[in-house]
């Protein structure tokens, strides 16, 4: 074997260097490599051949069934409940509500909401265990029989969990703060993380229990630490949300045992985490009597329709670069509709402060929105309040045609739902169920400018050059 060396790795991307310097090639990040010591290398692998051995797809296996958790809404995300020997990795911002989020969990799976009591137990690197008590007696989980250990060494995880009657599912918070004694490097580095990491699967892979990681992140709000660690494990969950509301989102970037564009709604309360099983009517429950500069959004999340309200304002600048503020959606998306609006339908924008807000704090990325944000815009611009009980939904092309978007049934189906009476969205493809509501389909941005003009309070400013 090859003596071990020394190498310096980025802490952003986990790319080694075999000197130390300011920036990483790789991603460009600043002072970011630390020193640390590399394994040794092996020779070679050598060993006798045929040791593998093959099977077809369509071999007998047994089916694995999946653990519900009785919270509706994570079960949701994970795609219908925990799959045995998985692993899940949770990211969020710092006080965002992780750490509750998954202690509610560990309980309700001990308390068995849905079938049998599971064993479960909860593993915290960054508290110690009369803090995680004082947490679950505020949650009012005390009496749930969860297993509590306060650990950072792997070592010392693996012998508790490595045995022929584990727990069914363990929580590990953080990852972050774990370490493998075999490395020099200090907890929280890229090779600690990927190693530790790595033994953890490898047990609930062998041992058949469900284990939940949680993650750090970086100012950006991506997961701190290697970004092999997002493939190593079976889903990447984001814990979302905005300090000022208090709804949480749980976002599913990746998930090998379900679908990757599901969400969970959480409301924050004095008693932890509460589910939302109407979102819709959460969002729009502040609404307020119609006014300019408001429209009704119906969009989809996953295999769930919702409805929000897209919020603008249009005010003069008094500097000679306006300001664009944008909350809950895509600045450049904002960017695109403005200059649709200038150039297909001669409306100005240009020398106005533009806010955009997607109220209630949800994030919104579909480009179904376009039509809602523009109907908003032209709403602040000409002072005429969208009506109280329309929705709005449609993507907007650059040559200012209104394309189609999915899920249209479904939309119109919440809407109606909610006390909606009409929608104005694309021309529909085929047949579509209309749900009692009074369609009003446009073909181009130009026509949606006009419902506003003509029903702007006079004398209605003069905001049209004249359409292109």
């Amino acid at each position: 074997m090859a003596r071990a060396e020394t190498k310096y790795v980025c802490q952003q991307c986990g790319t080694a260097h075999p000197k130390w310097s300011g920036k990483c090639d790789a991603c460009g990040a600043w002072n970011t490599l630390a020193e640390e010591a590399a394994g040794p290398v092996p020779k070679g692998l050598g060993g006798a051949r045929g040791k593998l051995a093959f099977q077809g797809l369509d071999a007998a296996h047994e089916r694995l069934v999946r653990r519900l958790t009785g919270i509706a809404e994570f079960d949701r995300v994970c795609g219908g409940g925990l799959v045995p020997g998985s692993t899940l990795l949770v990211g969020g911002d710092p006080g965002i509500g992780k750490s509750t989020l998954l202690l509610q969990i560990a309980a309700a799976l001990a308390q068995g909401r849905e079938g049998g009591a599971l064993s479960c137990a909860y593993i915290s690197g960054e508290e110690s265990l009369d803090q995680v008590r004082l947490r679950a007696e505020r949650l009012g989980v005390k009496a749930a029989p969860v297993m509590l250990a306060a650990a950072t060494s792997i070592r010392d995880i693996a012998g508790a969990l490595d045995r022929a009657d584990p727990p069914d599912f363990v929580v590990v918070d953080s990852i972050q703060t774990m370490y493998l004694d075999q490395l020099d490097s200090a907890p929280g580095t890229v090779g600690q993380v990927r190693a530790s990491a790595q033994e953890l699967i490898r047990l609930a892979k062998r041992r058949g229990f469900t284990v939940m990681l949680v993650g750090h992140v970086t100012k950006d709000g991506l997961i701190a630490g290697p970004r092999v660690l997002e493939h190593m494990v079976d889903a990447v969950l984001y814990f979302e949300g905005e300090r000022g509301h208090q709804f949480r989102i749980l976002r599913a970037v990746k998930n090998r045992y379900g679908p990757t564009d599901e969400i969970g709604v959480f409301e924050m309360t004095d008693a932890g985490l509460r589910e939302v099983p109407n979102p819709s009517a959460l969002f729009l429950g502040d609404r307020q009597a119609p006014s300019s500069g408001s429209a009704v959004f119906a969009g989809i999340e996953g295999t769930r329709p919702m409805l929000v309200e897209v919020q603008a304002l249009v005010a003069a600048s008094s500097y000679g670069t306006p300001r664009r503020a944008v909350v809950g959606w895509d600045g450049n998306r904002l960017a695109m509709v403005l200059a649709v609006l200038e150039a297909r339908c001669g409306v100005e924008f240009g020398a106005r402060d533009i806010y955009l807000n997607i109220a209630g704090g949800l994030r919104i990325a579909e480009p179904a929105a376009d039509l809602a944000v523009a109907a908003a815009l032209v709403s602040a611009l000409t002072g005429a309040p969208a009506a109280a009980d329309t929705v709005v939904f449609g993507e907007i092309g650059l040559s200012g045609e209104v394309r189609a978007v999915g899920q249209t049934d479904a939309r119109l189906k919440e809407a109606a739902k909610l006390g909606f009476s009409a929608a104005i969205l694309p021309p529909r493809r085929g047949r579509a169920t209309e749900a009692g509501l009074a369609l009003k389909e446009l073909a181009h941005v130009r026509e949606l400018v006009a419902l506003f003009e003509d029903a702007a309070p006079a004398p209605s400013p003069r905001v049209l050059r004249g359409a292109r």
